[in-house]
């Protein structure tokens, strides 16, 4: 095992707890994905006697963050972040997992009404998925909103490292309000990368992080929003990320909360802000007007979150991203 450089090991320090600090072992990488590859794509389902059927295959791929930077990752279907599940209240669906990792795994469907079996929770309701075995997870949705899908088998290092995607539910029946004209998902991470060495990046000395990314991606490769002045986005934050809370703001004028943990905010609620505290597992559905052209940032306010590995490149970093409007 390659521990974080600089970690102190004492005599007690439990073998497991170094297992799950360690790097990723190179020797475990089935894949390199394109420099040029996103995550977060559509996951297309089959039908079966109505049930809508995905299948997710977990395996260590690397993957670039960066054009010039690589890190090794944890990942759904060969993508970090994993692929987008998008289904419907009321929707029948069955979940095929596939452990293709060195370690046993579980996926957990957060903040989702389901039987308990299916809940993913490793060692309490199911065995663990042990390596080259499937699972099957099927229930009905009863809910509509942002969710999203992580491991629960060692999270702090399976999650840490790539293990967890979005999945967005949609009411059964469109509600008037509130109206917008696009919407983007934007799913927070955080790294530790050292000569060459992938890390969990953890709250701990020598193991926090020095990269940040926005759908799998650092600032300058993050996305741009397009939009027109007078259109509304609907942004949707994911805490997809195991350590800090993450205030996200964004420029340009104030956007209104309508969404927290996939539950509606009542109209009358729906605060005006222009930062919002995303902490790990919240989501908050936030409505922004494209007030006058130009370049706006979307962007995390500490400062060294908004850097990689310490430096700013093209006025920022890390997360950050860009909505571009034009007249």
């Amino acid at each position: 095992m390659i521990m974080p450089p600089g970690m102190i090991m004492t005599y007690d320090t439990p073998g497991q707890s170094m297992v799950d600090m360690a790097a990723v072992d190179p020797r475990d990488v089935s894949y390199t994905a394109p420099a040029d590859a996103r995550g977060d794509q559509p996951l297309q389902p089959q039908i079966e006697n109505g049930v809508k059927v995905f299948d997710l295959e977990v395996s260590v791929i690397r993957w670039n963050i960066l054009p010039d930077e690589q890190v090794m990752a944890y990942a759904f279907n060969r993508q970090v972040h994993g692929p987008r599940i998008r289904i419907s209240e009321g929707d029948r669906v069955r979940i095929n997992v596939t452990n293709r990792l060195p370690e046993e795994t579980s996926v957990h469907w957060h903040g989702l009404i389901l039987p308990n079996a299916m809940d993913g929770a490793a060692e309490v309701t199911q065995k663990p998925i042990v390596p080259g075995e499937t699972y099957t997870y099927e229930f009905t949705t009863q809910q509509s909103g942002t969710f999203f899908y992580h491991t629960h088998k060692e999270p702090d290092r399976q999650q840490a490292l790539g293990m967890y995607g979005s999945l967005i539910v949609d009411p059964k029946t469109p509600p008037s309000q509130p109206v917008y004209d696009l919407e983007y998902t934007i799913q927070l991470q955080e790294w530790l990368e050292k000569e060459g060495y992938t890390y969990p990046a953890m709250l701990m000395e020598r193991a926090l992080p020095n990269f940040f990314t926005i759908n799998g991606k650092s600032y300058p490769a993050t996305d741009t929003i397009q939009m027109k002045v007078g259109q509304k986005v609907l942004l949707r934050f994911i805490g997809s990320n195991n350590n800090f809370i993450h205030p996200m703001h964004v420029h340009g004028g104030p956007f209104q909360i309508v969404a927290t943990d996939g539950s509606p905010v009542p109209e009358a609620a729906q605060l005006a802000k222009d930062t919002v505290n995303v902490g790990p597992g919240e989501r908050y559905d936030v409505i922004w007007t494209a007030r006058e052209p130009g370049k706006w940032l979307i962007h995390c306010h500490i400062p060294h979150h908004i850097t990689n590995n310490n430096v700013e490149e093209q006025g920022g970093g890390g997360l950050t991203m860009i909505i571009n409007v034009s007249p």
